[in-house]
Protein backbone atom coordinates (compact mmCIF):
# COMPACT_ATOMS: atom_id res chain seq x y z
CA UNK A 1 0.00 0.00 0.00
CA UNK A 2 1.51 3.36 -1.04
CA UNK A 3 2.11 5.98 1.62
CA UNK A 4 0.41 9.37 1.52
CA UNK A 5 3.92 10.81 1.81
CA UNK A 6 5.62 8.24 -0.43
CA UNK A 7 6.41 10.26 -3.57
CA UNK A 8 10.07 10.76 -2.73
CA UNK A 9 10.69 7.06 -1.96
CA UNK A 10 11.64 4.29 -4.39
CA UNK A 11 10.96 1.35 -2.10
CA UNK A 12 8.61 0.55 0.73
CA UNK A 13 9.48 -0.70 4.19
CA UNK A 14 8.83 -4.27 5.20
CA UNK A 15 5.64 -4.85 7.16
CA UNK A 16 7.40 -5.40 10.48
CA UNK A 17 9.21 -2.07 10.11
CA UNK A 18 5.89 -0.34 9.45
CA UNK A 19 4.42 -1.99 12.53
CA UNK A 20 7.36 -0.95 14.70
CA UNK A 21 7.10 2.67 13.60
CA UNK A 22 3.32 2.91 13.68
CA UNK A 23 1.48 4.65 16.50
CA UNK A 24 -2.07 3.82 15.40
CA UNK A 25 -2.26 1.08 18.04
CA UNK A 26 -2.51 3.77 20.71
CA UNK A 27 -3.06 7.17 19.09
CA UNK A 28 -6.42 6.05 17.70
CA UNK A 29 -7.63 7.28 21.09
CA UNK A 30 -7.27 10.75 19.56
CA UNK A 31 -9.80 10.06 16.79
CA UNK A 32 -12.42 12.50 18.13
CA UNK A 33 -9.85 15.24 18.73
CA UNK A 34 -8.28 14.74 15.31
CA UNK A 35 -11.61 15.05 13.52
CA UNK A 36 -12.61 18.06 15.64
CA UNK A 37 -9.32 19.80 14.80
CA UNK A 38 -9.73 18.97 11.11
CA UNK A 39 -13.24 20.42 11.00
CA UNK A 40 -11.94 23.67 12.49
CA UNK A 41 -9.03 23.69 10.04
CA UNK A 42 -11.17 23.20 6.93
CA UNK A 43 -13.68 25.80 8.17
CA UNK A 44 -10.80 28.28 8.37
CA UNK A 45 -9.53 27.28 4.91
CA UNK A 46 -12.92 28.17 3.45
CA UNK A 47 -13.11 31.46 5.38
CA UNK A 48 -9.69 32.44 4.01
CA UNK A 49 -10.70 31.37 0.46
CA UNK A 50 -7.91 28.83 0.38
CA UNK A 51 -10.56 26.20 -0.39
CA UNK A 52 -13.91 26.86 -2.02
CA UNK A 53 -17.07 26.67 0.05
CA UNK A 54 -18.09 23.60 -1.94
CA UNK A 55 -14.82 21.81 -1.29
CA UNK A 56 -14.95 22.67 2.41
CA UNK A 57 -18.54 21.45 2.68
CA UNK A 58 -17.63 18.13 1.07
CA UNK A 59 -14.70 17.66 3.41
CA UNK A 60 -16.70 18.62 6.51
CA UNK A 61 -19.52 16.27 5.58
CA UNK A 62 -16.97 13.49 5.06
CA UNK A 63 -15.34 14.22 8.43
CA UNK A 64 -18.70 14.16 10.18
CA UNK A 65 -19.46 10.81 8.56
CA UNK A 66 -16.16 9.47 9.90
CA UNK A 67 -17.01 10.98 13.29
CA UNK A 68 -20.28 9.03 13.41
CA UNK A 69 -18.55 5.84 12.31
CA UNK A 70 -15.87 6.33 14.94
CA UNK A 71 -18.52 6.74 17.65
CA UNK A 72 -20.14 3.52 16.47
CA UNK A 73 -16.81 1.68 16.41
CA UNK A 74 -17.01 1.14 12.66
CA UNK A 75 -13.67 2.59 11.56
CA UNK A 76 -10.88 0.16 10.70
CA UNK A 77 -7.36 1.49 11.09
CA UNK A 78 -4.19 0.16 9.50
CA UNK A 79 -0.56 0.19 10.65
CA UNK A 80 0.37 0.80 7.00
CA UNK A 81 -0.97 4.34 7.43
CA UNK A 82 1.10 4.76 10.59
CA UNK A 83 -0.99 7.05 12.78
CA UNK A 84 -4.45 8.42 13.41
CA UNK A 85 -3.84 11.42 11.15
CA UNK A 86 -2.91 9.52 8.00
CA UNK A 87 -5.48 6.83 8.72
CA UNK A 88 -8.26 9.41 8.89
CA UNK A 89 -6.99 11.22 5.82
CA UNK A 90 -6.94 7.95 3.86
CA UNK A 91 -10.44 7.06 5.12
CA UNK A 92 -11.66 10.55 4.17
CA UNK A 93 -10.30 10.21 0.63
CA UNK A 94 -11.93 6.78 0.39
CA UNK A 95 -15.19 8.37 1.58
CA UNK A 96 -15.37 11.52 -0.61
CA UNK A 97 -12.69 11.13 -3.26
CA UNK A 98 -9.57 13.16 -4.13
CA UNK A 99 -10.96 16.39 -2.67
CA UNK A 100 -10.26 14.84 0.73
CA UNK A 101 -6.57 15.31 -0.02
CA UNK A 102 -7.04 19.07 0.20
CA UNK A 103 -7.75 18.87 3.94
CA UNK A 104 -4.05 18.90 4.72
CA UNK A 105 -3.47 22.22 2.97
CA UNK A 106 -1.63 24.65 5.25
CA UNK A 107 -0.85 22.25 8.07
CA UNK A 108 1.52 19.41 9.01
CA UNK A 109 1.15 16.29 11.08
CA UNK A 110 3.43 18.08 13.55
CA UNK A 111 0.97 20.84 14.43
CA UNK A 112 -1.94 18.43 13.93
CA UNK A 113 -0.79 15.94 16.57
CA UNK A 114 0.09 18.73 18.99
CA UNK A 115 -3.41 20.16 18.56
CA UNK A 116 -4.96 16.75 19.18
CA UNK A 117 -3.07 16.32 22.43
CA UNK A 118 -3.98 19.79 23.65
CA UNK A 119 -7.64 19.05 22.99
CA UNK A 120 -7.42 15.61 24.60
CA UNK A 121 -5.59 16.76 27.70
CA UNK A 122 -7.92 19.71 28.21
CA UNK A 123 -10.92 17.38 28.37
CA UNK A 124 -9.19 14.77 30.52
CA UNK A 125 -7.78 17.32 32.96
CA UNK A 126 -11.24 18.79 33.50
CA UNK A 127 -12.69 15.30 34.09
CA UNK A 128 -9.92 14.45 36.57
CA UNK A 129 -10.57 17.72 38.41
CA UNK A 130 -14.24 16.76 38.71
CA UNK A 131 -13.23 13.32 40.03
CA UNK A 132 -11.06 15.03 42.66
CA UNK A 133 -14.09 17.03 43.76
CA UNK A 134 -16.10 13.80 44.09
CA UNK A 135 -13.44 12.27 46.35
CA UNK A 136 -13.20 15.47 48.38
CA UNK A 137 -16.97 15.39 48.90
CA UNK A 138 -16.71 11.78 50.14
CA UNK A 139 -14.00 12.78 52.63
CA UNK A 140 -16.10 15.68 53.90
CA UNK A 141 -19.17 13.48 54.31
CA UNK A 142 -17.21 10.96 56.39
CA UNK A 143 -15.57 13.74 58.38
CA UNK A 144 -18.89 15.38 59.26
CA UNK A 145 -19.91 12.28 61.20
CA UNK A 146 -16.64 12.04 63.13
CA UNK A 147 -15.73 15.48 64.43
CA UNK A 148 -15.52 14.14 68.01
CA UNK A 149 -14.33 10.67 67.08
CA UNK A 150 -10.75 10.44 68.30
CA UNK A 151 -7.86 8.57 66.72
CA UNK A 152 -4.21 8.36 67.71
CA UNK A 153 -2.12 10.80 65.73
CA UNK A 154 1.28 9.47 64.75
CA UNK A 155 4.76 10.74 64.02
CA UNK A 156 7.43 8.22 63.03
CA UNK A 157 4.50 5.72 63.13
CA UNK A 158 4.62 6.10 66.92
CA UNK A 159 1.67 7.36 68.99
CA UNK A 160 2.09 11.13 69.28
CA UNK A 161 -1.08 13.03 70.20
CA UNK A 162 -4.78 12.19 69.84
CA UNK A 163 -6.60 13.99 67.03
CA UNK A 164 -10.11 14.25 65.65
CA UNK A 165 -10.68 11.60 62.98
CA UNK A 166 -12.42 14.30 60.92
CA UNK A 167 -9.26 16.41 61.20
CA UNK A 168 -7.19 13.51 59.90
CA UNK A 169 -9.51 12.98 56.92
CA UNK A 170 -9.55 16.69 56.11
CA UNK A 171 -5.76 16.69 55.83
CA UNK A 172 -6.28 14.70 52.64
CA UNK A 173 -9.04 17.06 51.51
CA UNK A 174 -6.52 19.91 51.51
CA UNK A 175 -3.85 17.80 49.81
CA UNK A 176 -6.37 17.09 47.05
CA UNK A 177 -7.22 20.78 46.89
CA UNK A 178 -3.60 21.51 46.02
CA UNK A 179 -3.75 18.78 43.38
CA UNK A 180 -6.88 20.39 41.97
CA UNK A 181 -5.14 23.76 41.90
CA UNK A 182 -2.09 22.38 40.11
CA UNK A 183 -4.26 20.85 37.40
CA UNK A 184 -6.38 23.98 37.14
CA UNK A 185 -3.26 26.10 36.71
CA UNK A 186 -1.86 23.69 34.11
CA UNK A 187 -4.89 24.35 31.91
CA UNK A 188 -3.37 27.75 31.12
CA UNK A 189 -0.62 25.94 29.24
CA UNK A 190 -2.89 23.21 27.85
CA UNK A 191 -5.43 25.62 26.42
CA UNK A 192 -3.17 27.13 23.74
CA UNK A 193 -3.42 26.34 20.03
CA UNK A 194 -0.45 25.07 18.01
CA UNK A 195 -2.63 24.62 14.91
CA UNK A 196 -1.22 26.46 11.90
CA UNK A 197 2.41 26.26 13.02
CA UNK A 198 3.01 23.79 10.19
CA UNK A 199 5.94 21.43 10.33
CA UNK A 200 8.09 24.00 12.15
CA UNK A 201 8.13 27.28 10.21
CA UNK A 202 4.52 28.24 9.58
CA UNK A 203 3.01 28.21 6.09
CA UNK A 204 2.83 30.34 2.95
CA UNK A 205 -0.97 30.04 2.88
CA UNK A 206 -2.91 33.02 4.33
CA UNK A 207 -4.32 31.05 7.26
CA UNK A 208 -6.02 32.56 10.30
CA UNK A 209 -4.64 30.87 13.42
CA UNK A 210 -6.67 33.03 15.78
CA UNK A 211 -9.86 31.87 14.07
CA UNK A 212 -9.10 28.15 14.46
CA UNK A 213 -8.12 28.79 18.07
CA UNK A 214 -11.50 30.45 18.60
CA UNK A 215 -13.35 27.56 16.91
CA UNK A 216 -11.57 25.07 19.18
CA UNK A 217 -12.14 27.23 22.30
CA UNK A 218 -8.44 27.79 22.91
CA UNK A 219 -7.50 30.94 24.82
CA UNK A 220 -4.69 31.85 22.46
CA UNK A 221 -2.01 30.59 20.09
CA UNK A 222 1.65 29.68 20.40
CA UNK A 223 3.65 32.73 19.42
CA UNK A 224 6.50 30.72 17.92
CA UNK A 225 5.99 27.97 15.34
CA UNK A 226 9.09 26.03 16.42
CA UNK A 227 7.91 26.05 20.03
CA UNK A 228 4.36 25.14 19.01
CA UNK A 229 5.29 21.80 17.43
CA UNK A 230 8.07 20.82 19.83
CA UNK A 231 6.49 21.79 23.16
CA UNK A 232 5.48 18.92 25.40
CA UNK A 233 5.79 20.90 28.63
CA UNK A 234 2.02 20.76 29.04
CA UNK A 235 2.14 16.95 29.12
CA UNK A 236 5.12 16.94 31.50
CA UNK A 237 3.21 19.31 33.76
CA UNK A 238 0.12 17.11 33.67
CA UNK A 239 2.20 14.02 34.48
CA UNK A 240 3.96 15.84 37.33
CA UNK A 241 0.64 16.96 38.82
CA UNK A 242 -0.70 13.43 38.39
CA UNK A 243 2.36 11.95 40.09
CA UNK A 244 1.84 14.24 43.08
CA UNK A 245 -1.86 13.37 43.17
CA UNK A 246 -1.07 9.65 43.09
CA UNK A 247 1.50 10.13 45.87
CA UNK A 248 -1.24 11.64 48.03
CA UNK A 249 -3.63 8.81 47.22
CA UNK A 250 -0.91 6.27 47.96
CA UNK A 251 -0.31 7.78 51.41
CA UNK A 252 -4.00 7.49 52.25
CA UNK A 253 -3.97 3.94 50.86
CA UNK A 254 -1.23 3.07 53.32
CA UNK A 255 -3.29 4.43 56.20
CA UNK A 256 -6.43 2.56 55.12
CA UNK A 257 -4.40 -0.64 54.86
CA UNK A 258 -2.96 -0.17 58.34
CA UNK A 259 -6.25 0.92 59.89
CA UNK A 260 -8.07 -2.12 58.51
CA UNK A 261 -5.46 -4.58 59.84
CA UNK A 262 -6.25 -6.79 62.86
CA UNK A 263 -3.69 -4.87 64.91
CA UNK A 264 -5.64 -1.61 64.46
CA UNK A 265 -9.23 -2.44 63.49
CA UNK A 266 -10.00 1.28 63.18
CA UNK A 267 -11.96 0.83 59.94
CA UNK A 268 -13.42 -1.88 57.76
CA UNK A 269 -13.23 -1.55 54.00
CA UNK A 270 -16.44 -2.47 52.20
CA UNK A 271 -16.57 -5.91 50.58
CA UNK A 272 -16.87 -4.25 47.16
CA UNK A 273 -13.29 -2.98 47.48
CA UNK A 274 -11.66 -6.03 49.10
CA UNK A 275 -10.82 -9.58 48.07
CA UNK A 276 -10.26 -12.91 49.77
CA UNK A 277 -7.48 -15.46 49.77
CA UNK A 278 -7.35 -18.54 47.55
CA UNK A 279 -6.19 -20.64 50.51
CA UNK A 280 -7.03 -18.79 53.76
CA UNK A 281 -10.80 -18.45 54.11
CA UNK A 282 -10.65 -15.89 56.94
CA UNK A 283 -8.78 -13.27 54.91
CA UNK A 284 -10.21 -9.96 53.75
CA UNK A 285 -7.52 -8.14 51.82
CA UNK A 286 -7.61 -4.38 51.08
CA UNK A 287 -6.62 -5.09 47.49
CA UNK A 288 -7.95 -1.91 45.85
CA UNK A 289 -6.00 0.28 48.26
CA UNK A 290 -2.90 -1.85 47.65
CA UNK A 291 -3.40 -1.67 43.90
CA UNK A 292 -3.71 2.11 43.85
CA UNK A 293 -0.56 2.28 46.01
CA UNK A 294 1.16 0.09 43.44
CA UNK A 295 -0.14 1.97 40.40
CA UNK A 296 1.48 5.13 41.70
CA UNK A 297 4.77 3.76 40.37
CA UNK A 298 3.57 3.58 36.79
CA UNK A 299 2.53 7.25 36.88
CA UNK A 300 5.98 8.16 38.20
CA UNK A 301 7.43 6.06 35.38
CA UNK A 302 5.45 7.93 32.72
CA UNK A 303 6.74 11.25 34.04
CA UNK A 304 10.38 10.17 34.07
CA UNK A 305 10.02 8.47 30.69
CA UNK A 306 8.84 11.65 28.98
CA UNK A 307 11.41 13.84 30.72
CA UNK A 308 14.12 11.45 29.55
CA UNK A 309 12.75 11.39 25.99
CA UNK A 310 12.68 15.18 25.74
CA UNK A 311 15.94 16.07 27.44
CA UNK A 312 18.22 15.58 24.41
CA UNK A 313 15.95 16.65 21.56
CA UNK A 314 16.87 19.55 19.29
CA UNK A 315 14.10 21.66 17.76
CA UNK A 316 11.66 21.01 16.29
CA UNK A 317 9.78 17.72 15.89
CA UNK A 318 11.60 14.38 16.18
CA UNK A 319 10.20 10.87 15.90
CA UNK A 320 11.19 10.29 19.54
CA UNK A 321 8.22 12.46 20.44
CA UNK A 322 5.88 9.69 19.35
CA UNK A 323 6.72 8.30 22.80
CA UNK A 324 4.82 11.14 24.47
CA UNK A 325 1.40 9.53 24.18
CA UNK A 326 1.29 6.07 25.75
CA UNK A 327 2.39 7.33 29.17
CA UNK A 328 -0.13 10.17 28.97
CA UNK A 329 -2.97 7.81 28.02
CA UNK A 330 -1.99 5.34 30.74
CA UNK A 331 -1.76 8.08 33.36
CA UNK A 332 -5.20 9.42 32.48
CA UNK A 333 -6.68 5.92 32.80
CA UNK A 334 -4.82 5.20 36.05
CA UNK A 335 -5.66 8.49 37.76
CA UNK A 336 -9.33 8.48 36.78
CA UNK A 337 -9.73 4.87 37.86
CA UNK A 338 -7.93 5.44 41.15
CA UNK A 339 -10.04 8.47 42.03
CA UNK A 340 -13.26 6.64 41.24
CA UNK A 341 -12.26 3.63 43.35
CA UNK A 342 -11.13 5.87 46.19
CA UNK A 343 -14.36 7.82 46.37
CA UNK A 344 -16.22 4.50 46.68
CA UNK A 345 -13.89 3.21 49.38
CA UNK A 346 -14.25 6.36 51.49
CA UNK A 347 -18.02 6.57 51.07
CA UNK A 348 -18.60 2.95 52.12
CA UNK A 349 -15.94 2.32 54.76
CA UNK A 350 -17.12 1.53 58.29
CA UNK A 351 -15.45 3.44 61.13
CA UNK A 352 -14.91 1.45 64.33
CA UNK A 353 -15.29 4.23 66.88
CA UNK A 354 -14.96 1.86 69.83
CA UNK A 355 -11.55 0.63 68.69
CA UNK A 356 -10.41 4.20 68.14
CA UNK A 357 -11.66 5.28 71.58
CA UNK A 358 -9.86 2.36 73.22
CA UNK A 359 -6.66 3.24 71.38
CA UNK A 360 -6.52 6.83 72.60
CA UNK A 361 -6.89 5.74 76.24
CA UNK A 362 -4.26 3.01 75.98
CA UNK A 363 -1.15 5.04 75.24
CA UNK A 364 0.87 8.03 76.35
CA UNK A 365 -0.29 10.40 73.61
CA UNK A 366 -1.65 12.77 76.27
CA UNK A 367 1.82 13.35 77.74
CA UNK A 368 2.32 16.65 75.90
CA UNK A 369 -0.73 17.93 77.75
CA UNK A 370 1.12 17.47 81.06
CA UNK A 371 4.09 19.48 79.81
CA UNK A 372 1.77 22.26 78.58
CA UNK A 373 -0.05 22.17 81.95
CA UNK A 374 3.17 22.79 83.82
CA UNK A 375 4.34 25.42 81.35
CA UNK A 376 1.11 27.41 81.77
CA UNK A 377 1.83 27.45 85.53
CA UNK A 378 5.23 29.03 84.98
CA UNK A 379 7.63 26.10 84.69
CA UNK A 380 10.04 26.44 81.73
CA UNK A 381 8.91 24.05 79.00
CA UNK A 382 12.25 22.21 78.87
CA UNK A 383 12.04 21.51 82.60
CA UNK A 384 8.39 20.46 82.22
CA UNK A 385 9.40 18.13 79.40
CA UNK A 386 11.86 16.35 81.69
CA UNK A 387 9.35 16.07 84.55
CA UNK A 388 6.74 14.51 82.28
CA UNK A 389 9.29 12.18 80.69
CA UNK A 390 10.06 10.78 84.15
CA UNK A 391 6.33 10.38 84.88
CA UNK A 392 5.93 8.42 81.65
CA UNK A 393 8.83 6.20 82.67
CA UNK A 394 7.22 5.66 86.08
CA UNK A 395 3.94 4.66 84.44
CA UNK A 396 5.70 2.24 82.08
CA UNK A 397 7.52 0.62 85.00
CA UNK A 398 4.21 0.20 86.84
CA UNK A 399 2.46 -1.13 83.71
CA UNK A 400 -0.18 1.65 83.69
CA UNK A 401 -1.00 4.85 81.79
CA UNK A 402 -0.88 8.48 82.89
CA UNK A 403 -4.56 8.56 83.87
CA UNK A 404 -3.90 5.61 86.21
CA UNK A 405 -1.15 7.26 88.27
CA UNK A 406 -2.33 8.45 91.73
CA UNK A 407 -2.26 12.17 92.49
CA UNK A 408 0.51 11.63 95.04
CA UNK A 409 2.87 10.58 92.25
CA UNK A 410 2.07 13.75 90.34
CA UNK A 411 2.55 16.03 93.34
CA UNK A 412 5.81 14.32 94.16
CA UNK A 413 6.99 15.09 90.63
CA UNK A 414 5.94 18.74 90.91
CA UNK A 415 3.98 20.82 93.42
CA UNK A 416 2.33 22.55 90.45
CA UNK A 417 0.11 19.52 89.80
CA UNK A 418 -3.43 19.61 91.21
CA UNK A 419 -6.49 17.35 91.12
CA UNK A 420 -7.67 18.90 87.86
CA UNK A 421 -4.88 17.02 86.07
CA UNK A 422 -7.16 14.03 85.45
CA UNK A 423 -9.64 16.16 83.52
CA UNK A 424 -6.77 17.71 81.56
CA UNK A 425 -5.56 14.22 80.59
CA UNK A 426 -8.93 13.06 79.20
CA UNK A 427 -8.51 12.46 75.43
CA UNK A 428 -11.48 14.66 74.50
CA UNK A 429 -10.08 17.47 76.64
CA UNK A 430 -6.66 17.02 75.02
CA UNK A 431 -8.13 17.30 71.52
CA UNK A 432 -10.77 19.91 72.26
CA UNK A 433 -8.29 22.40 73.72
CA UNK A 434 -6.16 22.50 70.56
CA UNK A 435 -8.08 25.35 68.99
CA UNK A 436 -5.23 27.20 67.32
CA UNK A 437 -5.95 27.99 63.66
CA UNK A 438 -5.87 24.79 61.63
CA UNK A 439 -5.64 22.65 64.77
CA UNK A 440 -7.53 19.52 65.74
CA UNK A 441 -9.79 21.25 68.29
CA UNK A 442 -13.43 20.51 67.61
CA UNK A 443 -14.34 24.13 66.90
CA UNK A 444 -11.47 24.41 64.43
CA UNK A 445 -12.53 21.18 62.73
CA UNK A 446 -16.09 22.51 62.36
CA UNK A 447 -14.71 25.71 60.83
CA UNK A 448 -12.59 23.65 58.45
CA UNK A 449 -15.61 21.60 57.42
CA UNK A 450 -17.48 24.82 56.70
CA UNK A 451 -14.65 26.06 54.51
CA UNK A 452 -14.46 22.73 52.70
CA UNK A 453 -18.20 22.69 52.04
CA UNK A 454 -18.12 26.30 50.81
CA UNK A 455 -15.30 25.44 48.43
CA UNK A 456 -17.18 22.43 47.05
CA UNK A 457 -20.33 24.51 46.69
CA UNK A 458 -18.53 27.27 44.81
CA UNK A 459 -16.95 24.68 42.52
CA UNK A 460 -20.37 23.23 41.66
CA UNK A 461 -21.69 26.71 40.82
CA UNK A 462 -18.61 27.53 38.77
Amino acid sequence: MSKLWGGRFTKTAEQWVDEFGASIGFDQQLVEEDITGSIAHVTMLAKQHILSEEEAAQIKNGLKTLQKKAAAGELVFSAAQEDIHLNLEKLLIDEIGPVGGKLHTGRSRNDQVATDMHLYLRTQTEEIMEAIRTLQAALVKQAEGHVETLIPGYTHLQRAQPVSFAHHLLAYFWMLERDYGRLQDSLKRVNISPLGAGALAGTTFPIDRAYTAELLHFEGIYENSLDAVSDRDFIVEFLAASATLMMHLSRLCEELILWSAQEFQFIEIDDAFATGSSIMPQKKNPDMAELIRGKTGRVYGSLFSLLTTLKGLPLAYNKDMQEDKEGMFDTVKTVKGSLRIFAGMIETMTVNTDAMAKAVTSDFSNATELADYLATKGMPFREAHEVVGKLVLTAIEKGVYLLDLPIEVYKEASSLFADDIYEVLQPKTVVGRRNSAGGTGFEQVKLALGKANDLLSQSRKG
